[in-house]
């Protein structure tokens, strides 16, 4: 199968790239959004993974996001259907849904979208969705949830940092849900998605099977370190106190990143599951574990 990535030197491109080398011909897509622009699509698959990215330092400009991340997809989408190509998979975000979960997130769910990234993915979502597709074409839109793997960056890092310095997690009292994906997970679905043409077009949350608190995130880290993970309980009430004066006065600690590090975030992944009708390859501890394995090689070769 000829298959084309945009956005292949990302995180999940670069994996993406890996898992699919054999037997497929892979071929890059680089793009950027200009006007009025139309592509040339000589495959049979078309993985499009280009976008901006949630900016959590928030100096991007909204428009970016609807150019980058509805208008650029609506071009390719328009492409796909009109080439030879039957597959098209685009990569969204559960953040197109809801930015706070109550109960588990599932695809029934209205979508109410907060930020411009979640609104402009929600738009190309939307598109895609309203578009009638050709006889024997598919398309598939993907909401992974907090991806990670080898050589992933972020929150989870973060937290690998405050562990291997051997200081203490303050916010034990904090009792929370999250839900991970392991990057070996997101390629097996798509595989699966390139492969079996019984499985219908249509929305697929992915996610691990399992979800995990920020206090067993950090019990695991213990473990991969061989250090006894320290959690305190502090009081929840002081510590929302500590941070509110963190808005104030620009602390690592305020009231965002602690909603980051305490919020509940599942996400059911049993729609894409029955549709594949295998289990995922990699279980939600072990995956992170591995992740956490990655961390520590490369903070060695650093050092």
């Amino acid at each position: 199968m000829k298959i084309s990535i945009t956005g292949a030197s990302g995180f999940v491109g670069i994996n993406l790239l890996e898992y699919l080398k054999f037997p497929h011909e892979l071929k890059t897509l680089s793009i950027r959004y200009q006007p009025d622009q139309t592509f040339e699509i000589n495959a049979d698959a078309l993985i499009h993974l280009a976008g901006k990215a949630h900016d959590l330092k928030k100096v991007s400009h909204p428009q970016d996001y609807y150019e980058a991340n509805f208008e650029l997809t609506k071009q390719l989408f328009d492409t796909f259907l009109l080439s030879g190509a039957k597959v098209f998979i685009f990569m969204s975000t559960v953040k197109a849904v809801a930015d706070e979960v109550k109960a588990v997130l599932s695809e029934d769910e209205i979508p109410n979208p907060k930020t411009h990234y979640g609104i402009a993915k929600y738009q190309a979502e939307q598109y895609i969705l309203n578009k009638e597709l050709p006889e024997g074409k598919r398309a598939y839109i993907l909401r992974p949830c907090m991806i990670h793997g080898p050589g992933n960056k972020g929150n989870l890092n973060l937290l690998y940092q405050l562990v291997a310095k051997g200081l203490p997690w303050p916010l034990g009292a904090f009792e929370n849900k999250r839900s991970f994906l392991s990057i070996e997970n997101l390629c097996f679905v798509i595989k699966e998605l390139l492969n079996n043409e019984a499985i219908p077009s249509g929305v697929y949350q992915v996610a691990d099977d399992e979800s995990l608190s920020t206090n067993e995130l950090i019990q695991l880290l213990g473990t991969t370190l061989g250090k006894k993970s320290i959690i305190f309980n502090i009081p929840s009430s002081w510590i929302r106190k500590i941070a509110k004066f963190g808005d104030y006065l620009h602390l690592p600690l305020n009231s965002e990143r602690l909603q980051k590090l305490t919020e509940n975030y599942e996400v059911s992944n049993q729609k894409i599951i029955a549709a594949i009708g295998k289990p995922l390859p990699v279980k939600a501890k072990a995956g992170l574990l591995q992740t956490f394995e990655s961390f520590k090689i490369k903070n060695k070769n650093d050092h």
